[in-house]
């Protein structure tokens, strides 16, 4: 392959590490925000309760997609490793001719 990376998803891998950060970051501000939740059903505030649920849900929706992502990422990895494996194979049964 080419030398190391320049850019940050210029690989799959770099990519990868990206989405599991994310998926980190969703999951910690998710947890705040269902405490926050908690606060202002405590103290009756209808229209926080509102904001925190969309809010809530749209950080679902958002790591629903994450997850995908990275199981993409997870499928073109695996499909670059055969089509590396396949070329290595082609090459040593040339060169073996």
């Amino acid at each position: 392959m080419t030398d190391a990376p320049s850019r940050p998803f210029e690989s799959i891998e770099s990519a990868q590490e990206f989405m599991e950060l994310l998926q980190e970051t969703i999951d910690e501000a998710k947890a705040e925000l269902e405490r926050d939740l908690g606060r202002a059903k405590a103290e009756r505030d209808p229209r926080q309760v509102e904001a925190f649920d969309l809010a809530i849900y749209k950080l679902g929706q958002l790591s629903t997609h994450t997850k995908k992502s990275r199981r993409i990422l997870n499928d073109l990895r695996t499909i670059r490793r055969l089509l590396i494996a396949e070329r290595a194979e082609n090459a040593a049964a040339t060169s073996a001719r």
